[in-house]
């Protein structure tokens, strides 16, 4: 027997102490890498959405805003059906800064047979989007065409698969990069299919309340404004020309999803200091108590020639053993608890929410490891400390 086959020896006969100490650990485990998925996930939907959504302005129809509000546009795609005349866009882009301006139109929200949840059809034109089409190009080198669409990550359809929507075949062309907002349900298509499928859901009962042919409406028209011109100009201006319509900046709804980004991220964070920090304290009192009980059983192995090097360092080993036991515990139980829930939590969140890759959530999860271990160590070193500096002859008197 050595001073490494013992510690082992010492955790199995132990079992009760054994696992409470694992219990202790794969908690502290479970909170750290936890808590750095969710805030990196959160920060990578964040991220996702900047770089997607190109756009300087929206302009909306006035009307919109009672069906849904810019925000909830933003981070979850369009919930309803919202509609303005085409000229729209032509009174866009007579405004002074505006360097390009995409229009799209939303076709509202259905139960389609592909699906397990509901999507959002939005039709745009592939020959002036700057928001959309560079993203479809990221899956598919050519423009969608017509009875075509794209489909977002979580819509249960694969490429080359038909799919009815109000009755129309549609031809899955392309499956998109996820972005971690409720974007990742919605459909997408060019208008001359948009127009399709407008007719048919007004064939279906679908009341749209059109004032005028479907081809000549639409839902919103995304603004990218000129360099070197104020965005809140022509912000300003946007909201003075155009007719029956409501232009907002959509830095200042990114502004928003940050500041309760921050919030949430400050909020995790405390929490795992406060874990960590209870949990060390917990960890510390448990080696305490776990030294004082064997202090007669340590008393003896000192006699019989053990070191008090060799002493603390079995110490030492058995909090490593439970440490590196409990961590991995605690990052199963993490992974169990956050990956199948993504979408859930991105929806109680209300904010975008895009799991990290593979390769960085093994890097997290060996981060969490080494600092779970490295807690257990710390909490045994004041452990083995004490020991190395109690008297064995004067243990086994306080005994006899």
């Amino acid at each position: 027997m050595n001073a490494f086959s013992l510690p082992e020896k010492n955790l199995l006969r132990k079992p009760g102490r054994t696992a409470a100490l694992m219990l202790l650990t794969a908690f502290l485990a479970l909170s750290v890498f936890g808590g750095t998925v969710v805030v990196s996930s959160l920060q990578r939907g964040l991220g996702s959405l900047e770089s997607r959504l190109g756009a300087d302005i929206i302009v909306l129809p006035s009307s919109a805003q009672s069906k849904v509000s810019f925000e909830k546009l933003l981070l979850q795609g369009t919930t309803g059906a919202f509609y303005m005349d085409a000229s729209a866009l032509d009174s866009v882009l007579e405004v002074e800064g505006v360097e390009a301006a995409a229009p799209q139109t939303f076709l509202a929200s259905l139960k389609a047979d592909c699906c397990s949840v509901k999507i959002q059809v939005i039709g745009m034109d592939p020959q002036t989007d700057f928001v959309v089409q560079p993203w479809i190009a990221q899956s598919l080198s050519r423009e969608l065409g017509e009875m075509e669409v794209a489909v977002g990550c979580k819509v249960e359809a694969d490429v080359g698969e038909i799919i009815r929507i109000y009755d129309e075949r549609c031809r899955v062309a392309a499956r998109l990069a996820p972005t971690g907002t409720g974007l990742d349900t919605a459909v997408y298509c060019d208008m001359a299919t948009m127009r399709q499928l407008l007719r048919a859901a007004e064939a279906k009962g679908v009341t749209h309340k059109l004032t005028s042919d479907s081809g000549d409406m639409i839902s919103a028209v995304y603004v990218k404004v000129k360099d070197g011109y104020d965005v809140d100009r022509v912000n300003n201006l946007l909201n003075g020309h155009v007719r029956k319509a409501s232009a907002v900046r959509t830095r200042s709804m990114l502004t928003q999803v940050a500041d309760g980004l921050a919030g949430v991220s400050r909020t995790v964070a405390l929490l795992i200091a406060a874990v960590w920090a209870l949990s060390l304290v917990i960890l510390f009192i448990a080696f305490a108590m776990m030294v004082h009980e064997r202090r007669r059983e340590f008393a003896v192995l000192r006699l019989l020639g053990t070191s008090r090097r060799m002493l603390s360092r079995m110490v030492l080993w058995e909090a490593a053993l439970c440490s590196l036991l409990g961590a991995a515990l605690g990052l199963g139980l993490a992974a169990a608890l956050v990956f199948p829930f993504t979408t859930l939590i991105e929806m109680n969140l209300g904010l975008p929410y895009l799991a990290p890759s593979v390769g960085l959530v093994l890097r997290y999860a060996a981060l969490s490891l080494a600092v779970t271990v490295a807690a257990g160590a710390l909490a045994s070193a004041w452990a083995a400390w004490k020991l190395s500096r109690t008297d064995p002859g004067a243990t086994l008197r306080e005994g006899a």
